[in-house]
């Protein structure tokens, strides 16, 4: 079995390390290293679940996304939408926003 190669865009990853402050400072989560586990388990499906899942090809107005997506569910209000691009045993996540988000009626058209 081929190994599989999971790798984040610089952009990405610092979306992430942001959202952890975020996410503390404006009191989403009451200690900030609930906030860093939140955000872990964002890393762990990204790495584990997204290769395994079955993903959607993004349509031709967002493909500046990426060229694929996959929804992770993070609880009963948010949804993360991870957009990748990949070849063969090769991911590369270049982008991730939610249903928070004010662009979210371009994600509409993801539905």
């Amino acid at each position: 079995m081929e190994k599989i190669n999971v790798d984040i865009t610089t952009s990405v990853v610092e979306y992430l390390d942001e959202l952890i402050t975020v996410l503390f400072y404006d009191e989403y989560f009451s200690f900030e290293q609930n906030a860093q586990l939140y955000v872990e388990k964002i890393y762990d499906f990204m790495e584990y679940s997204l290769p395994s899942l079955p993903h959607k090809i993004v349509p031709k107005s967002l493909k500046k996304l990426g060229s694929f997506y996959i929804f992770y569910k993070a609880n009963n209000r948010t949804t993360w939408y991870i957009f990748f691009e990949k070849h063969e045993n090769r991911y590369l996540i270049t982008h991730i926003t939610n249903n928070h988000i004010g662009d979210i009626n371009l994600l509409n058209v993801l539905k």
